[in-house]
């Protein structure tokens, strides 16, 4: 009898053909399910900065006024070119469209993470993780094709002048607009598929503050190479073909701008493209970082830094570049505050 039980204790140890070992993610806070080939997770543990422990209730605070911060901005910048009718162009549109979508963005990741700041229990549901993962990967996809597309209008807007109310008509930026939200969408969702059909056991850890692709890939208990590289493949698409696109279209820029006569014109031309420039530069150099690089060479605490940059930086640099180096955005600024005030 005593072999028998011991024999049993044995077998509900295994997962699989797989024995635990003795301490390993036995105090992991999590439901576990069991299954017939496996222990199916059923939520995660995003670690984020738990290794930062003492400094948490300062993250805290100053996290919170980035965000307000990040809020503020981008509703200003949306007020503002919406009540100013000389801002109702195609490029304020788009910045527009872009204020709204990294909003989104941003709400989607930050109040989970300042949630977390507070709680010793940091999970997040299987379901909850997935919605979080499939909003974070449409709303960033399709900030990099918005990025793609201002850069294409100011293309048109400076090497054909006499053509832009055809090429950039407000039929043309409907569609554009469309175009960049049904293209994340599907990739969001190819993604999705992809990460939560794999199985995910015994371990729960996601060493991110956020349900991340590839911190949540590296939990599988398969073998998950193909899915790096259909992710490595995604990430190409997404970051280096706008990239790409961007950087020819300044190139021809440029080339028009050198030929222009007067100082004055030649200042007002780089003036108009600095500011989205500077945004693509910041954007597209830290997600490139992370996202166009083998997943063995993952190093969590850079990382986590680089992935503050284009989930905190980003957001908040777009509205004050934009307003700091563009004269009609800070007079349409001063007046919706000036509104709020009276």
């Amino acid at each position: 009898m005593e072999v028998k039980r011991s024999l049993q204790a044995l077998g509900n140890k295994q997962c699989d053909g797989t024995v635990m070992r003795d301490g390993e993610d036995q105090n992991i806070p999590s439901k576990m399910i069991p299954s017939a080939n496996f222990t199916m997770v059923t939520e995660f543990l995003l670690l984020g900065f738990s290794n930062l422990q003492e400094k948490q209730l300062i993250l805290f605070p100053l996290f919170l006024c980035l965000y307000l911060l990040i809020l503020s901005g981008n509703i200003t910048t949306v007020t503002a070119i919406r009540l100013e009718h000389r801002l109702h162009t195609p490029m304020y549109y788009f910045l527009s469209v872009l204020s709204i979508s990294e909003t989104c963005y941003t709400f989607d990741i930050l109040p989970k993470m300042l949630l977390n700041l507070l709680s010793v229990l940091r999970t997040i549901s299987f379901v909850g993780c997935a919605i979080q993962m499939f909003f974070f990967v449409g709303f960033a996809v399709n900030n990099c094709l918005l990025l793609m597309v201002m850069g294409y209008d100011r293309y048109v807007a400076i090497c054909h002048p006499l053509r832009y109310p055809i090429l950039m008509s407000w039929r043309v930026c409907g569609q554009l607009t469309v175009s960049c939200g049904i293209a994340g969408v599907i990739i969001a969702l190819i993604m999705i598929n992809m990460v939560f059909s794999l199985p995910f056991c015994n371990s729960n850890k996601v060493n991110h503050y956020f349900c991340d692709i590839s911190p949540v890939i590296r939990l599988a208990c398969t073998d998950s190479e193909t899915r790096e590289f259909v992710n490595f493949i995604c990430g190409v698409l997404v970051l280096v073909v706008p990239f790409s696109f961007i950087c020819i279209s300044y190139l021809y820029i440029v080339r028009t701008i050198l030929k222009i006569p007067s100082t004055e014109g030649k200042k007002k031309a780089f003036s108009t493209c600095a500011s989205h420039l500077t945004v693509v530069l910041i954007h597209y150099g830290c997600a490139s970082f992370i996202y166009l690089r083998p997943t063995a060479r993952y190093i969590s605490d850079k990382d986590l830094l680089v992935t503050l940059t284009y989930t905190i930086l980003t957001p908040l640099l777009n509205p004050i570049v934009y307003s700091l180096r563009n004269k009609d955005v800070q007079v349409a600024i001063r007046k919706v505050l000036g509104r709020k005030f009276c």
